[in-house]
């Protein structure tokens, strides 16, 4: 199973690339409003959803990062983006390029596709990227501090970020769990690769019992670590690294306004 190995949510690489030096609180704000921008621009050329697509490929080498292995990481969401790729091509209303029996590919359609999949993609990129340049205690971090105004309303902030955080993490290390569970179900004689797609959903039964037993136990263990660390909760607890904003989280929030606002314009007035 070569896709469980190709996901990259959830895991970091250590480094001390500019991306690496951000603060945290400045990368998952950014990332919240590149999401949230290429959801709500009426993109009507499909060639305007490449330019998002650059400036990602700019953080990708300010990060250092391999962009094979990042890349890899699509494989595991390609399925979905074929699935609404072909949903927007066939069932988009406009002119007629392919008509077949009941099959009609429409020119809007096949233009709606391609943004609808390259926008699913850069969500994939943004988010691996999130992760692969912030380390999980900085992410937990981050979200505590974003969340702080929950506390007036007496709300458990520190946990709710440590819960995301831990769920963020546990993501490839319950993907390793899976592809070692499959490979003990293949060395039995099973074969998850064959037939049809009802029959190999079936396959995956005996795969979902042990994995859901395996995450449960991982899930004790963790409990039992953090209380035997006298964890309880965020109370009372200091850091040995405050948050900070400095320079260059300053000229990155400048360098992506610039890039969202050209978006904007290039979106609104289109030439």
């Amino acid at each position: 199973m070569e896709f469980l190995r190709n996901v990259t949510i959830g895991q970091y690489v250590p480094g001390n690339s500019v991306i690496h030096r951000l603060d945290p609180r400045v990368k998952i704000l950014l990332l919240l409003v590149f999401l949230v921008q290429i959801f709500t621009l009426q993109i009507e050329r499909w060639w305007e959803s490449i330019l998002p697509g650059l400036f990602l490929l700019l953080v990708l080498f300010l990060s250092r990062l391999s962009i094979i292995f990042v890349l890899r990481g699509l494989r595991s969401v390609m399925i979905l983006v074929l699935i609404t790729f072909m949903f927007n091509i066939l069932f988009t209303e406009g002119t007629a390029l392919v008509s077949f029996y009941f099959i009609r590919v429409t020119r809007e359609g096949l233009a709606f596709g391609i943004i609808m999949s390259m926008r699913l993609i850069y969500v994939v990129l943004a988010t691996s990227i999130l992760t692969l340049c912030t380390s999980p205690l900085q992410i937990t971090d981050a979200l505590e501090s974003l969340m702080r105004w929950g506390r007036i309303f007496k709300l458990p902030v520190h946990e709710i970020a440590m819960m995301m955080s831990i769920a963020l993490r546990f993501i490839p290390t319950l993907m390793e769990e899976l592809e070692r569970i499959v490979k003990a179900q293949m060395a039995r004689g099973a074969d998850f690769e064959r037939g049809s797609m009802i029959r190999r959903a079936k396959s995956f039964i005996p795969v979902l019992v042990p994995l859901f037993v395996q995450a449960f136990k991982h899930a004790d263990d963790l409990a039992v670590a953090m209380e035997s660390r006298c964890y309880h909760g965020g109370e009372g607890r200091t850091r040995i690294r405050v948050l900070k904003m400095a320079g260059l989280d300053l000229l990155a929030v400048v360098i992506a306004g610039i890039f969202m606002i050209a978006l904007t314009l290039v979106d609104t007035y289109p030439f």
